[in-house]
């Protein structure tokens, strides 16, 4: 049986501009936006309609399956609860990051992982999720164990992202010792001592092995088809590399430099919400502000704060840098779905995905008051 829903009297929020009218769903995907004044239908009552947000880089899911050290979570619960909240800040796909390599960092054992990208396909087959779930793998190039990891999602067809990391002092994100002490040092409370053993394996490991699994990642990705994202790139050789390798997605470039580099190679330069939100990086980086009054800022992701993906693009429209709403929407709609290639959704268009959320934003802090994904209403 055909399902047809009409959302009327909204301000829709569409790539170049935003309309006064309705948007009609029809089995799961709009067939048609009217400017009238409709009628028949849900009233929006003046609220913004945009697109659902598509997310790439979200690290948020870790924290519900290891909401504690040495506590795991039931897979399954941990999932419904990420996705609640994910789906509750207007995210009708989202690409979950599994962390693969283990270093002196932690991390997670070799399973671990697998044991969530399975809890996922369940709970997709049981229509337990509210959003659309992916997977990004965020290799650590560095760990030795990175490839053994890689091995367990060779054959996943969820995964449509990997990228590329490095977390070594004095690389990418961390390229100053200074910046590197203050971020791992104090957060783990090591003496001078332990701090210098665990600087200098981290540095024999990042020599050892970074090169040789960037190149064996690179290539199986290449295999199957899988978008390719650098991680934290500073400087102009780096952004090279990352080019040469296929990279569509520069995430968080750590300089003004990179980031220019990357959006003229024509990648897609994607920066944190909550730097937009804040107004700085929590690393010490660049400023995705800045970025965006250049006009070198591409996508937002949220990160590690999932509401900070719908509240950032108002922040920026607020902003005296002549961002228009529409195009601060962008970032986090159809600009993330075409850097991994999800054509069917990202806009609200005839024959698109009927991805959309209602959002009331006067002043202040945006409120997300409805979802649907697919047409169906899911929050």
């Amino acid at each position: 049986m055909s399902r047809e829903t009409t959302l009327r009297n909204a301000r829709i929020v569409l790539e170049d501009e935003i309309v006064t009218g309705s948007v009609t769903l029809r089995d799961g995907l709009i067939v048609g936006i009217d400017t009238g004044n409709s009628a028949v239908g849900e009233d929006m009552e003046g609220d913004y309609l945009v697109p659902g947000l598509v997310e790439l880089h979200t690290d948020h899911l870790e924290s519900h399956y290891a909401p504690r050290p040495g506590v795991l979570w039931d897979s399954i619960a941990a999932l419904q609860a990420h996705d609640a909240q994910v789906a509750g800040s207007g995210i009708t796909t989202v690409f979950d990051c599994l962390r693969l390599g283990s270093d002196e960092d932690g991390g997670f054992k070799k399973g671990e992982m697998r044991v969530i990208a399975d809890a996922l396909e369940t709970a997709t087959a049981e229509d337990r999720l509210r959003a659309s779930h992916l997977i990004h793998l965020r290799c650590e190039v560095s760990a030795g164990d990175v490839l053994e990891h890689f091995e367990d999602f060779r054959e996943d067809p969820q995964v449509k992202l990997a990228s590329l990391m490095d977390h070594a002092p004095g690389q990418r994100q961390f390229q100053t010792l200074e910046q590197y002490t203050l971020y791992y040092r104090k957060k783990r409370g090591l003496s001078d001592a332990e701090f210098e053993r665990f600087v200098a394996r981290r540095l024999e490991d990042s020599t050892r092995y970074s090169a040789m699994h960037r190149k064996a990642i690179v290539e199986a990705c290449g295999k199957r088809g899988i978008a390719l994202a650098s991680h934290d790139d500073a400087t102009v050789e780096h952004v090279e590399e990352s080019k040469g390798f296929g990279v569509r997605l520069a995430e968080f470039p750590t300089s003004i430099e990179a980031a220019r580099a990357s959006h003229q190679a024509g990648m897609s330069v994607l920066m944190g919400a909550p730097n937009v939100i804040r107004g700085k990086s929590h690393s010490g980086n660049i400023s995705a502000r800045a970025l965006a009054d250049q006009r070198l800022l591409d996508v937002l992701s949220s990160d590690y704060v999932p509401f900070s993906l719908i509240h950032a693009p108002f922040v920026l429209a607020d902003d005296e840098n002549g961002m228009t709403l529409p195009e601060a929407i962008r970032l986090v709609t159809v600009a993330p779905a075409c850097a991994v290639g999800l054509d069917d959704r990202g806009c609200i268009d005839a024959g698109l995905r009927a991805d959309l959320v209602r959002v009331r934003r006067d002043r202040g802090v945006p409120v997300v008051r409805s979802v649907w994904r697919e047409g169906r209403r899911v929050a």
